[in-house]
């Protein structure tokens, strides 16, 4: 096995921020949203844990936002300009994912030190980090303060509106999370990619295809180490 240095510090140190913020702001929206159903801590409690958690983790998202365009990771979410590959990819990545997985299958796509999101992924994470995560903050924020930014709510409905943005986009993230763990695991072992956003070090088969071999043999030193 080769191991490729896929995560830097500073995407796991946002990456298991943003974990542990997003399960804090579900756990805190159910208690405000089921205020008397359900009763871990007071409303007010929830209230002023979820805005702190909103904002630390909308800074947490700026630190991300800025590492990626400020260094050549950002590579990892250029999008396939090849139309026809990029959509033969992620049907095969569909495949593996709705069928090969369970036959015990090989996965179509191999990690390099500046691809590490199969088509699939990267199409999804594109979407979900520059539109659906900016939206759910920006309509968090509205909801914060709604006279302070009055002229903003009126101009998209009103706070129903907003309101309802933020609840979909809230259940978007319960069932995005569990699903987002279980694809975790698909691995060559059950913990290889919690290993990895935990070390930086994703594990890789030696006999993998020439382009993955040369993106390794092509890495700077301080990416790749042999296990």
């Amino acid at each position: 096995m080769a191991r490729i240095y896929i995560n830097p510090l500073p995407v796991r140190i946002w990456h298991w921020t943003n974990a542990i913020g997003f399960v804090l702001m579900i756990l805190t929206a159910l208690q405000i949203r089921y205020v008397g159903l359900i009763d871990v801590v007071s409303f007010r409690t929830a209230v002023v844990m979820h805005n702190t958690i909103g904002f630390v983790l909308i800074a947490n998202f700026c630190i991300w936002f800025g590492f990626y365009v400020t260094s050549d990771k950002v590579k990892v979410y250029h999008p396939e300009l090849n139309p026809k590959k990029h959509f033969r990819d992620a049907f095969r990545q569909m495949y593996f994912y709705g069928y090969g997985v369970f036959r015990g299958e090989p996965n179509p796509f191999h990690v390099t030190a500046y691809a590490k999101f199969n088509p699939l992924q990267s199409m999804f994470y594109q979407v979900m980090m520059m539109i659906i995560v900016p939206i759910q903050f920006y309509t968090g924020l509205l909801l914060w303060d709604v006279q302070r930014f009055s002229a903003q709510v009126n101009f998209f409905g009103g706070v129903r509106v907003i309101d309802t943005v933020h609840v979909l986009i809230f259940a978007f993230f319960l069932f995005f999370i569990p699903f987002h763990v279980y694809l975790a695991t698909l691995g060559h072992t059950l913990t290889a990619h919690f290993k990895a956003m935990l070390t930086g070090y994703e594990e890789v088969e030696e006999h993998e295809p020439e382009d993955a071999k040369a993106a390794i043999a092509t890495a700077p030193a301080t990416e790749v180490r042999q296990a």
